[in-house]
């Protein structure tokens, strides 16, 4: 089975950069799986996608070098599954808040004895190579979402389950239920002694922090430990290079909104 490079990096303590897909036209993501990113991450959540999407672009990122990764809907076994059995070979899971949920997440994730997912890989077994049984469940990363108050409660017990690789912060969503608005970094205490217990957390338990992020931010979030750090957008990528493009071609120079959404 192919080797899942996001978890090498992560076991050396290696940081991995990722683009997020917010929409799936097949020849866009073609030529954004050659960019260079570390993983691409298919959002079937709060993107405007969902299963019937995953499998087009997973064969238009045939011959990357990123892996694919999908945001799942929810915390579903049934959802998680067939995403992995389209060639995902990582599950972001939302709104993991509590142990028994995260074990719920690592279950749909792992065929037993270590999980509980149903076999089938319909598509994996051959897009992903020989051995897809055998090695699924130690290639196959498994990534919870930590992103409420509630979350950060039970955080250090949530690390301690066996299975989970990577935890995803989603800092709209933590800032949300800290009493605070919306976005990708706060300065508020209460977020700011958020982002340093998870990085403590995962790093005593040998798992590897990540977070949704925007390109102004990302060497910040590498130099505070996170090893797993979205960058950017597909859409929000294209608006700003867009809205540079407009700006040179009416002699304004290369000036333009890089935010994400």
């Amino acid at each position: 089975m192919r080797e899942n490079t996001l978890k090498t990096a992560w076991a050396a303590g290696d940081p991995t950069i990722g683009l997020w897909l917010s929409a799936a036209d097949p020849v866009t993501v073609e030529m954004l799986a050659g960019v260079g990113f570390d993983y691409i991450c298919l959002d079937t959540q709060h993107g405007l996608v969902d299963y019937t999407d995953a499998v087009p672009s997973l064969q238009a990122q045939t011959g990357s070098s990123a892996i694919p990764i999908a945001r799942a809907p929810w915390n579903e076994p049934g959802s998680i599954g067939k995403l992995l059995d389209a060639g995902m070979m990582g599950i972001i899971i939302p709104m993991v808040n509590t142990v028994a949920q995260a074990e719920a997440a690592v279950a749909a994730c792992r065929y037993a004895p270590a999980g509980s997912r149903s076999f089938g890989p319909t598509r994996a077994a051959s897009a992903l190579g020989p051995g897809y049984y055998g090695d699924a469940n130690a290639q196959i990363a498994c990534i919870p979402m930590i992103e409420t108050a509630e979350a950060l409660e039970n955080l250090d017990d949530i690390v301690k389950v066996d299975g989970i690789d990577a935890i995803y912060v989603g800092p709209a969503d933590l800032s949300i239920s800290l009493g605070l608005p919306p976005g990708s970094d706060n300065e508020a205490d209460s977020f700011q002694d958020a982002i340093s217990h998870i990085l403590a957390a995962c790093t005593a338990n040998g798992i590897a922090p990540g977070i949704h992020s925007v390109p102004e931010l990302v060497q910040m979030r590498l130099g505070q430990g996170f090893r797993m750090v979205t960058a950017t957008n597909d859409t929000g990528a294209a608006v700003a290079g867009a809205r540079a493009h407009l700006a040179i071609a009416r002699g304004e120079g290369a000036t333009g909104d890089n935010s994400m959404y």
